[in-house]
């Protein structure tokens, strides 16, 4: 397979100057189908996940399994999503972004395949591990690729564009998975995964070129990888986007993992209410995405947007611990879900800024920085998910505790550590990774 990949000449000499190969000013502007290429990357993750949860009765009756051994299978997958970014992301910055996508894609195909024809929990479980830690590739990867061929503003309208796309994923998954059920089996849902990855992996071998020229390449090992994720963490700035951005996920996760007992136990939603109400939600947080990029990025500093997502976020958390608490009295569904709407519509301007602020910073060292960007959101949203139940199942106190605390801490990691009001990110995004607007250098913690 050549370096290069799909479509993009490389001279000599801007190889050796370790300068951006030509073709990619002209995929720029032809990036139409890598857009939606890169948005399917990123639904990988989701749609591994969610396209399963209505199997889930049907696997612990046809294995003949207890449901939490099963509730397994969704756990070990996000495991091995959060940590196979931290393999996949260094060695792109090695061989490219190329080489280790489609092999991850590749397990991927062949590891669902298995999850299909697992004939026990036990392995289903396992199979489920290896599914997580391939298709950590796609997400990991897509954010790389998106350093590698924009900066700056361009940046962050591309992440805002990708959140359109990768956005609808969770919101079709489960739907897509319940008519699967209707014609097939468990079995089934598995089947229609691996075709997906098939169709992804057959599209990045003919479509998506190779973004990272040999000469910006890291030639080490792992004492390189580490040693470049040691030096990201250093850079205060870049760590504190990553936790910002990190709280801020748990926050949504939170609202996952409790907003179907919420809305449908205590409130008496209907599931089909519930449905609604999460796919608009969903539609929220899409939108004000597209707002982001189409209208506030370029014009509101990316720091002030991201400030003021916090903010609201906090707002309606406040809000939601206050009615959980009874302090308005008894309230009905309605006000609750005008306060969810407004906290999931907020991460719209939260979520894409803080990865373009903190990607903006690694130009040296973009698979690593996402790596890292993706397992700390991951695994501190796994960690956040199951404080939501430990008040037991008649408050939704839990859940608005959680949401607000994390949005705090958010709060904290943005104004303490990466102290917005000192610098301009726009200015570090100019000088193409080399000062920032206080003179130091941006990539030299691991230099």
């Amino acid at each position: 397979m050549p370096e290069g990949g799909a479509s993009i000449p490389n001279t000599a000499q801007g190889a050796a100057a370790g300068a951006e190969p030509p073709g990619l000013t002209a995929h720029r502007r032809t990036g139409l189908l890598v857009t939606f290429l890169l948005g399917g990357l990123t639904a990988v993750p989701p749609l591994a996940m969610d396209m399963y949860l209505p199997a889930l009765p049907e696997v612990t009756r046809a294995l003949h399994a207890p449901a939490a051994t099963v509730q397994l299978t969704l756990t070990t997958c996000l495991a091995g999503m959060a940590l196979g970014q931290l393999v996949v992301g260094p060695m792109s910055d090695r061989w490219g972004r190329r080489r280790p996508l489609l092999a991850g894609l590749g397990v991927f195909v062949v590891a669902t395949v298995l999850c299909a024809l697992a004939p026990t929990v036990e392995l289903l479980v396992a199979f489920r591990l290896a599914q997580g830690l391939a298709g950590a590739a796609a997400i990991v990867i897509a954010r790389a690729v998106v350093r590698d061929l924009y900066d700056g503003m361009a940046m962050a309208r591309f992440f805002s564009t990708l959140m359109l796309i990768s956005g609808v994923a969770p919101i079709v998954a489960p739907l897509i998975g319940g008519q699967v059920l209707r014609v097939t089996d468990w079995r089934g849902v598995f089947v229609v995964l691996t075709a997906i990855g098939i169709l992804i992996g057959a599209l990045v071998w003919t479509r998506l070129p190779e973004t990272l020229p040999p000469a910006q390449r890291h030639s080490g090992g792992v004492g390189e990888a580490l040693r470049s994720m040691r030096g990201l963490l250093a850079d205060r700035s870049f760590a504190g986007y990553t936790l910002t951005g990190g709280f801020a996920f748990a926050a949504l996760f939170a609202y996952i993992s409790a907003s179907p007992f919420v809305i449908q136990e205590i409130y008496g939603a209907s599931p089909q209410t519930f449905s609604l109400l999460f796919g608009v939600n969903s539609v929220g947080l899409v939108l004000v995405g597209q707002i982001n990029g189409k209208i506030l990025v370029g014009r509101v500093s990316l720091d002030r947007v991201l400030g003021i997502g916090l903010a609201i976020v906090i707002t309606a958390a406040t809000a939601l611990l206050l009615m959980s608490l009874g302090v308005f009295g008894e309230v009905g569904l309605a006000p609750v879900a005008v306060a969810l709407f407004v906290l999931m519509s907020a991460m719209g301007i939260t979520l894409p800024n803080t990865q373009a602020l903190a990607l903006m910073r690694t130009k040296h060292a973009a698979g690593s920085a996402s790596a890292l960007l993706g397992t700390s959101s991951f695994l501190i949203g796994a960690i956040a998910s199951p404080l939501v139940g430990v008040a037991g199942e008649d408050t939704a106190v839990p859940m608005a505790v959680v949401q607000l605390a994390a949005a705090l801490v958010a709060l904290a990691c943005f104004v303490g550590m990466c102290r917005p009001w000192k610098s301009d990110r726009e200015m570090d995004s100019k000088t193409d990774g080399k000062t920032d607007s206080r003179g130091a250098s941006v990539e030299g913690a691991d230099s």
